[in-house]
Formats: structure tokens, sequence, C-alpha cells
């Protein structure tokens, strides 16, 4: 089973994305992670993609839809995955979906979660991340997740790991500049969202 999710940040990919690897035993990749592995790791798409992370540019698709096909051809994708955070374009939709052709690799399902920009900003400033596991769910405004309390400050929930809080959730300027890349039905997320729903592909 292979499985594209689509969100707007704060929507819960990420906690869906662990439910369905604890139910199904598929990995849950995240499209960062593919490319802290691979400039971690020294590869030489990682070298290629570090010179454009760090002038502050995208990283064109040659060298991210080859990053993404690899991750999906390794061994514990054998029986299928959920990839998040990609493609962010049509053109990368379209990209994606003839390289998945080529590689014998059958996309099955496209998961669109909708949830409206202000509650989305609301759970993304509210949103704590647990140093050990980001998927351990914690919010300070959400009793049935929130986090507790030890020697005066507040860790994880489930594991009492350290938390930590990514400067951009509380920069609300960036969570809208998120929030319009994702929304744009023209060059952004929704566009290649509406290539799966046009194409009358996966559902």
């Amino acid at each position: 089973m292979n499985i594209l999710a689509f969100g707007p940040n704060g929507s819960g990919k990420g906690t869906q994305g662990a439910i369905v690897h604890k139910k199904y035993h598929i990995p849950h990749i995240e499209s960062g992670a593919i490319f802290r592995e691979h400039i971690g790791g020294g590869t030489e798409l990682g070298k290629k993609a570090k010179e454009y992370i760090e002038r502050g540019d995208l990283v064109p698709d040659d060298i991210t839809i080859p990053m993404m096909i690899e991750r999906l051809q390794k061994d514990d994708c054998k029986e299928g995955w959920l990839l998040d955070g990609f493609p962010r374009s049509k053109d990368q939709a379209i990209t994606l979906a003839n390289n998945l052709k080529d590689a014998g690799i059958e996309l099955d399902y496209v998961i669109e979660i909708v949830l409206d920009r202000q509650i989305s900003k609301e759970r993304i400033m509210g949103r704590r991340l647990c140093v050990n596991d980001n998927n351990h769910p914690n919010h300070i405004a959400f009793d049935a997740i929130k986090p507790v309390e030890k020697d005066g400050k507040l860790v994880c929930r489930v594991c009492g790991g350290e938390l930590k809080t990514r400067a951009d959730d509380q920069d609300e300027g960036a969570i809208d500049k998120r929030h319009n890349i994702y929304y744009d039905e023209q060059t952004g997320t929704m566009a290649a969202v509406n290539y799966f729903k046009q194409a009358g592909g996966p559902k």
C-alpha cells in the first residue's frame, strides 16, 4: 500500500503517519528527513542539495526526485510506504508520478487532510516537539495531548523527553507564508493535490 499524504502544517500528517505505520507496518517518510539523511551522509545528491539550501534556494527537481525515488525503493518500502511533504507543486507531482511509473512503483492512495487556516495556525503555535520523537503529540492547548509538568518544566506526555519549539512555529508571518505556499492552486501544493484529483488517479 503506497500512499501520498497532503495537508497544511498542523493538519496532523505526522500523527496520522505514525498511526498508519503502527497499524500497517509501513514506513512513514517525511521529505525533510530524506534531505537531512543525504546531507548528513555526505552523498553526492546531498552535497548538491546542501549548496542550494545554504543559498536559501529551492532544491531543483532533478536532485529532489531521485532522492525520493531512491528512498521509496529501499527494502523497508517493499510492503508499502506513506510519503508526506512532497510533491509541493504540479510540476513535481507530474514528475514524481512519471518516475514512480518508470520505477514500477504503483501509487495506491492520495490522501488530503483538509483544515481551516486559522485552526491550522492555532495548532502550529501551540504544538511542542519531543526531542526523542517528533511523532509524540504534545500541545499546550489540548487537554488530551497536553505536556506534563516535571521538576517545574513541561515534558513530553508520552516519554518524558525534553520539548522544543520551532522558531518559525511562533512567527505568524512565517506561518502565513507557509500557508500561502500550500494553498496556492497555481504554483503551490494545492496545484499538486488538484493534479491528482483531475488526473483521475488513485484516491
